[in-house]
């Protein structure tokens, strides 16, 4: 059987192409090596589970160590209403997972769970436990945050940092490695039902978790140099890694849902075995369009959160200069779920897949605004050789908020025009083309809109009237920028926030580059 591209689950060597993290595996030994108590909190699907399993596997290659692997999904929300079915519960996944390695140890700890029936005695007992084992013990919990709300989850941590502080007094586990999406050296909980929520660190003691566990161009191309030995496909592995990191930021679902679209849907429906940067660029468009759980828990976090997806707007749509300060709960939230990360002191969207999903979404929202009802999204648009008559796009733009402003909400369309601009040419493109929006750090805080449209290209860009000076500027950078993209022709939308707007059109040849203009 052959290897395939896994995008759930642990990853095997055996099993499926993976991407080179010996590095990342080395860093994190390092940790065990020095007794360090830790969490490895990373998103959703960023191969925490994974790196347990090969943590696990390297070290009961080790004589000097025994390893307990577990997770908390093995314990039920039940398990949580008592001191006794928990430690019960905990003992019991304990003598399951070593078993198969230790029937002994599995044997005596499942003797042992008949006397412990609340967290002090399984405090007392884990001493015991490890001079019986008389190796240095390591336990790796995944989904540990399942039931982090919970006091007696609290009072389970507070024992292990105990257990920690006296360990050069009394016997304990050498390393603990927990895995989850939160970090539970800041949780919040609450220590009585009619207590406000503060925070509570019992896990204080553990060690900052530095690894960087995105997957970078170099980490990626022996996963495809793999992939090419075993199946004889053809390709530059090494410019297909770094495109696959352009478009991923190295997020490990994404990296291998790419590739995995690439392998299983394009491949078999051609003749030449051979993979093309256009293929990332169609699987990455392919992706942005569809379902999954990723993408609706990605959804659901900017749903369940008012404040939380005002940033994000602000940030995808608004290109707003957030500065980066993890030490806002906001900023750490929207971190923790994967949604940003930090470039020059800036928050900005993870990767440009992810941006495309929040903007699509944001979009498809904008389209149930009452205002989108009657706008004729159909004739005049497209030239009879199939290309997009963009100048017309940007006029009929143009008179729609007009037309708008006069009787909508002000406010509104001066927050939303950049979005209301998106949603505008959503239905032209109608599915024959396709738009990727890239953020311009830039004092003019520029958003670049690359459409597609059948075999043609447009660059539009959407910028906040700043002044004659910063105007001239931006001219000259879109010019350079539709150099860069082998385009005579470019497209400005400008956001005049004037008490009184102009709406009016210009056209304007710079360094060779032919630029239309409109003002709304």
């Amino acid at each position: 059987m052959s290897k395939f591209f896994n995008i759930t689950g642990t990853c095997l060597p055996e099993k499926h192409y993976m991407a080179d993290v010996s590095v990342k595996m080395q860093a994190i030994l390092k940790l065990i090596d020095n007794e360090a108590y830790f969490i490895i909190n990373r998103p959703r699907q960023y191969g925490k589970t994974t790196a347990l399993f090969t943590l696990t596997e390297t070290l009961r290659q080790r004589e000097d160590y025994f390893v307990f692997k577990t997770s908390f999904e093995g314990i039920g929300n039940d398990d949580f209403t008592s001191e006794e079915l928990f430690t019960k519960r905990f003992l019991h996944l304990l003598a399951k997972e070593s078993l198969r390695f230790s029937p002994d140890v599995s044997a005596w700890l499942s003797e042992q769970s008949i006397k412990i029936n609340n967290i002090t005695s399984l405090s007392d007992y884990i001493p015991e436990l490890v001079n019986k084992i008389d190796k240095k013990v390591v336990i790796l919990i995944d989904e540990v945050d399942k039931s982090s709300n919970n006091q007696l989850f609290v009072a389970f941590l507070s024992m292990l940092r105990n257990l920690y502080l006296s360990r050069h007094e009394t016997p304990t586990f050498h390393s603990i490695v927990l895995a989850g999406v939160h970090d539970v050296k800041s949780l919040k909980i609450k220590l009585r039902p009619d207590e406000e929520a503060k925070l509570n660190s019992p896990w204080n003691i553990a060690t900052d978790f530095k690894v960087d566990m995105n997957l970078y161009p170099k980490e990626i191309k022996p996963m495809l140099d793999d992939y090419v030995a075993e199946r004889g496909v053809k390709m530059n592995t090494k410019k297909i890694a770094e495109h696959l990191f352009y478009y991923t930021s190295g997020y490990p679902f994404l990296v291998s849902k790419l590739c995995k679209t690439i392998e299983e849907d394009y491949l078999p429906n051609r003749k030449a075995q051979k993979w093309t940067l256009a293929d990332v660029d169609q699987a990455a468009l392919d992706l942005t369009r569809e379902s999954n759980a990723n993408f609706d828990s990605l959804v659901k976090n900017l749903e369940d959160n008012l404040e939380l997806y005002d940033l994000i707007y602000g940030i995808a749509v608004d290109n707003q200069p957030f500065s980066f300060n993890i030490h806002n709960p906001l900023t750490n939230l929207a971190t923790l779920y994967g949604i940003v990360k930090q470039v020059n002191g800036r928050m900005v969207i993870h990767n440009r897949i992810y941006n495309e999903v929040i903007i699509n979404y944001m979009t498809d929202q904008m389209h149930q605004k009452q205002f989108f009802e009657r706008n004729d999204f159909g004739g005049g648009y497209v030239n009879n050789d199939n290309s997009l008559n963009m100048e017309l796009v940007l006029t009929k733009y143009q008179a729609f908020m007009r037309e708008q402003y006069s009787k909508k909400d002000r406010t509104f369309l001066e927050r939303n025009g950049r979005l209301v601009f998106l949603a505008f040419v959503k239905p032209i493109l109608n599915g024959k083309g396709f738009d990727f929006k890239e953020a311009q750090i830039s004092e003019e805080r520029r958003l670049d809109v690359v459409l597609t449209y059948y075999n043609s290209k447009y660059v539009a860009e959407l910028k906040i009237w700043r002044g004659q000076e910063a105007h001239e500027k931006g001219l000259v950078q879109l010019a350079n920028y539709l150099d860069r993209q082998n385009l005579n022709e470019g497209y400005l939308v400008i956001f005049d926030h004037s008490a009184t707007k102009s709406w009016q059109t210009d056209r304007r040849e710079i360094n060779g580059k032919n630029i239309f203009m409109v003002w709304v």
